[in-house]
């Protein structure tokens, strides 16, 4: 263990050394990343203006839906500006404080997501194999109530860990976080003390969240397939398949990804290769998310067509209103 005078009372700031071996190429980066986060921006904006605005989408899973747009979108923001402004200073430093506010709202928007994943799953489940009783299963009062177990769920099952992290001695001489924000590995790396213990922990409830959400998605999906073979329409069949084939391409980058990076013991062993992986979940899955779950629908387009005729008409009638005002002030 460090002396004192090298742990963390002096420290206030950490250095993110960004993304590795690429220094060379800061601009393209800035140019390909910066692209990528309009893109998702935009895509679950889409998705939760024509759920609020489309009457045609107030059915539970376009509710999740637009729950887990919201999701992707503040992950993607805690992450993803600070990384952009990086590229742009030569300054990539962040304050004790934010990096501890960094960590953890990634972690309590990454365990609600995968809370919220299961909760589709299961949703999924019931719409299709329990079709008479799901409008009784899946009302408005239950789904409101499961959104919020979801996001509570991730709000209180990282506070802890969040807590022994913020109260760890770090040390003075070495404050380098070796990744593009203020992931636990890397922080775990920087402590002036044994983590093992804190490390342990942070196995169990990474287990518990991600292990246990995607038990009940498989057993979800195992269900849907067998009541999807039992279809005898061969377009019943398609329909069905494409709606799961899709979830599941999501859930299985997300799914994956996040066990490669939590669910092993001794994450600080493994900083050097979750850059790559961290960049899946949060560069690529929220860009994927809108087209696959929602934008390449049939319903979301029809709704989404519609929103934009209202748009387009509110603003047309805005401006004919003021063409006739002006007319009527300059006489």
């Amino acid at each position: 263990m460090a002396s004192a005078g090298n742990q963390s009372s002096a420290v206030t700031e950490f250095i993110l050394k960004g993304v590795p071996t690429l220094n060379s190429t800061k601009a393209e980066l800035f140019s390909v990343f910066l692209l990528v986060y309009l893109m998702t921006l935009t895509g679950n904006m889409l998705i939760i203006g024509v759920v609020a605005a489309g009457t045609r989408l107030y059915t539970p899973m376009y509710f999740f839906l637009g729950n887990l747009s919201c999701l992707e979108i503040l992950l993607t923001s805690i992450i993803i500006p600070k990384m952009l402004s990086s590229f742009l200073s030569r300054q990539h430093t962040i304050s004790f404080a934010a990096c501890i506010t960094q960590f953890y709202f990634y972690f309590f928007l990454g365990a609600s997501e995968f809370l919220l994943l299961a909760v589709m799953s299961v949703d999924r489940y019931l719409a299709i194999c329990h079709p008479l009783h799901y409008p009784l299963l899946m009302n408005g009062t239950v789904c409101f109530q499961v959104a919020l177990a979801c996001w509570m769920g991730g709000l209180l099952s990282v506070l802890g860990p969040t807590v022994a992290v913020s109260l760890l001695p770090f040390c003075e001489q070495d404050v380098v976080v070796q990744h593009f924000f203020c992931d636990s590995g890397p922080l775990l790396c920087l402590a002036c003390t044994n983590t093992k213990e804190l490390e342990k922990t942070d196995f169990v409830l990474a287990s518990l969240v991600i292990v246990s959400s995607l038990m009940i998605t498989a057993v979800s999906y195992g269900h849907i397939i067998l009541a999807v073979l039992h279809i005898p329409s061969a377009s019943g069949h398609q329909k069905a398949f494409s709606t799961c084939t899709s979830h599941l391409m999501v859930v299985t980058l997300f799914y994956g990804s996040a066990i490669f990076l939590y669910v092993q013991p001794s994450q600080s062993d493994s900083v050097d290769a979750n850059w790559a992986v961290t960049v899946v979940t949060t560069f690529v899955t929220p860009l994927l998310n809108p087209f696959i779950y929602a934008l390449c629908n049939k319903q979301v387009k029809e709704a989404l067509k519609d929103m934009l005729r209202k748009v387009a008409a509110g603003f047309w009638e805005d401006l004919l209103l003021t063409k006739s005002f002006n007319k009527k002030t300059m006489r």
